[in-house]
């Protein structure tokens, strides 16, 4: 999905530079709209697993190899 809006913003500048307005309004939109459901989603999931940033910074660093 995220290789999807990458793509859409790709067009969407391409055809900017090309004065394509039409499609650059699309592409740009479809593109900022995949993204922003995918911060939505990615909120959605930080708020219900109750996860604090200390934690992920602490499982993080487990996995890194990094002793304290």
């Amino acid at each position: 999905m995220l290789y999807y809006a990458l793509m859409f913003l790709v067009v969407g500048l391409i055809a900017g530079a090309l004065n394509l307005a039409g499609v650059s309004t699309v592409a740009v939109q479809i593109s900022c709209w995949i993204l922003f459901l995918i911060g939505i989603v990615l909120v959605a999931i930080h708020v219900f697993t109750g996860r604090t940033a200390t934690e992920e910074f602490r499982i993080a660093r487990q996995f890194s190899g990094v002793m304290t």
